[in-house]
Formats: structure tokens, sequence, C-alpha cells
């Protein structure tokens, strides 16, 4: 129920904001986010929730696609103050070995500019209060009230180290920076006020109403919906060589002695498939979450969606997976298993994988 009332809250949230604010949005609500942006998005959502796997994958992007070494980092050390700094030093630890594996291979990655020194001798209390003023449209001069009355120490805190500290730091801009702190309070969820709040600064500093409707999109196929909600367990990464991406497995059925099949629970991340490969007492898919591929060699791609069974004779190549916008979960029943086991054959190339 509480997961419930956090979606409800964001909907309703961005509901609000896009009826008021339509009309002065309407000449650029056509604009999308960039590639680097997109990758912002990413990498603060996947440091927020802890999925050390997938973020890899979205440094590796984020590094492909112009975000600098800095810009990176700065991403990481600015969303500890959202999210803690566990989060933030493992995101930065993972940093660090992606870093390592592309120098191996040869990448030279491009560092850029470190921050520049601060010259303002005002207070640092009266420096966070301009900026956060800056970003709200709305004076910091009036009576405390709420928390900031309840606890002035936080108020304090918030000013000089978050809005002095962090966001006068110019390796991001400040919209660059409230796309780390959307994603964040949108990843960790329980935490509509401060999200609203946010959502509004972002339309401050230049984001529209349509790509705040994107942004909502870009989570979701990034942290996935319902995680917490699984039917079954989401299992545990799987790490051999006949994938390509992420994919997770868990077992639920392994007596294959009384029943003569196993059964598990496979969840891809979008992008994600097996190899070609074949099973020599068939195979059942039941399609349970999001959207799928499923090939059999020589056939036309099939997509599936949830409710969709595939029958798999035996010997039969073939591969599955995810699409490329959409997780898919799929429940596997390999039968007949005094047959012999799954034989593993090539990968699927891009050409193949794109050919739908």
């Amino acid at each position: 129920m509480r997961k419930i009332k956090s979606v409800v809250g964001v909907i309703i949230a961005l509901t609000f904001i896009f009826a008021n604010l339509h009309a002065q949005n309407n000449m650029n609500n056509n604009s999308t986010f960039s590639p680097r942006e997109k990758s912002i998005i990413a990498i603060s959502a996947l440091t927020a929730k802890g999925d050390l796997p997938k973020l890899r994958n979205e440094l590796n992007r984020g590094l492909e696609v112009g975000l600098t070494v800095n810009q990176i980092k700065e991403v990481i050390v600015h969303l500890y103050a959202y999210c803690g700094f566990p989060r933030s030093i493992r995101g930065l630890q993972t940093l660090m070995e992606v870093l390592d594996e592309r120098k191996a291979k040869g990448i030279e990655d491009l560092w850029g500019a470190e921050a520049s020194p601060i010259q303002d001798e005002r207070s640092k209390y009266e420096r966070g209060k301009e900026v956060l003023g800056k970003l709200t449209g709305v004076t910091q001069d009036g009576p405390k009230t709420g928390y900031s009355a309840f606890a002035p120490e936080i108020e304090i805190f918030l000013k000089e180290h978050l809005f002095a500290d962090i966001f006068e730091r110019d390796v991001l801009t400040y919209a660059e920076r409230e796309l780390v702190t959307v994603s964040v309070i949108r990843s960790i969820g329980n935490a509509e006020p401060m999200l609203r709040s946010h959502l509004n600064i972002c339309l401050n500093v230049g984001y529209t109403p349509n790509q705040l409707q994107e942004f909502e999109s870009l989570i979701k196929s990034t942290i996935g919906e319902n995680e917490t909600n699984q039917i079954f367990p989401k299992g545990d990464l799987i790490t051999n060589e006949y994938f390509k991406g992420n994919a997770w497995l868990k077992m639920l059925v392994t007596d294959k002695e009384n029943f003569d099949l196993t059964a598990g629970n496979v969840i891809f991340e979008r992008g994600a498939r097996n190899n070609w490969h074949s099973h020599p007492g068939g195979q059942i898919l039941l399609a349970t979450k999001g959207k799928g591929f499923y090939q059999e060699k020589g056939k036309p791609i099939r997509l599936l969606n949830p409710g969709d069974v595939v029958e798999i004779l035996p010997n039969i190549i073939h591969w599955h997976g995810a699409t490329p916008d959409s997780k898919f979960e799929h429940l596997v029943i390999s039968s007949q298993q005094s047959k012999g086991s799954i034989v593993w054959l090539d990968p699927v190339t891009d050409e193949e994988y794109n050919d739908f």
C-alpha cells in the first residue's frame, strides 16, 4: 500500500505541475533529454539503488556519450547528500573499477575540468541562501517554518553545505544537479514533498513538462517498477559467458530425479539476451512482465508480452531476452531433463537482435 501511495503521489505531483505550467512551456514541449542527460539520470538512479552491476554498464555508456570522468565523479559525490555516504562511496569504487578496466583495454577517458575556486567572500550560509533563491525563484529571507523552525540546525547545514559547498561547484550546472537530485529522490521513494519541490525547480532551471514526463519513463525503465513486489525472488546475477547484458535467475524447481524437469524465474534487463541454444528435452517459457523477444533459427523474432506462452520442442535452436526499451521477466520450465543438459551455441549478434 505504501508503494502504491508513493507512485500515486508522483503522478499527482507531475499532473499538478504540468497543468499549471503547460501554457508557458508550450513552445519547448517537444524537447527531450540528450544522451548525456539520460546517462546522468541513470547513473544517479542506479547508484542510489545500489544496483552496481547495472551501474557498471551505465558508467561505460556515460563515458561513451561524452561525460567526463570528473562530471561522473561529481554526479556520484553530489548524490551522497540525498542517499548517504555508503551508496556514494560504492558508486565511486565502481567507477574506479570501470576506469581501470577501460584503461587496460587501451581506452583513455577524458578527465575534464576540475571545480573552479570560490572567490565569493560572503559566508557559506549567505551564498547558500542565494543559490537556493535562484533555484526556487523565491527569496530565502522569510521566517523559518516547518522543519526549519523545528530543527534550525538542519536548515543551516542545508544552506551552508548542500547549496554552497556542493551546488556552487561548477563541474555540473544547476540543471544537471537537479537531474541528479530528482533521480535519487524518485528512486529511493517515500519523499514526495521533496520530489514535488525539486520537480518545480527543474522547471525553473529550464526543463519542460514533456521532459519530466520522459524522466519518469526513464526512471521506470532504469530501476524497474514494482521490484519489491516480485511474485518470485529476483535471484542471482548470471555470470556465465552465455548472456549479453545483465540477467538474474532464481531456480524454483530443481528435483530432476522425481520430476524430470527444472523451473526458474529469469529477469533480463533491457537489451539483455542469451546465446543461441537448444534443449534436448525441450522448454516452455511463460512471459510474466515487461516485453521480450523469442526467436527460433530461421524464423522471425517474436515479441512476447505478459501472458504469452512459448512451447519449444526438443533440439530447436533458439534465443530469448528483453527488448531494447523494456525489462523482461519469464518463467522457464526445462522438461525431460533425463535427455540431457542445455547446449549453448554462438552469441546472438547485434544485427540478429535488431532484426525485428
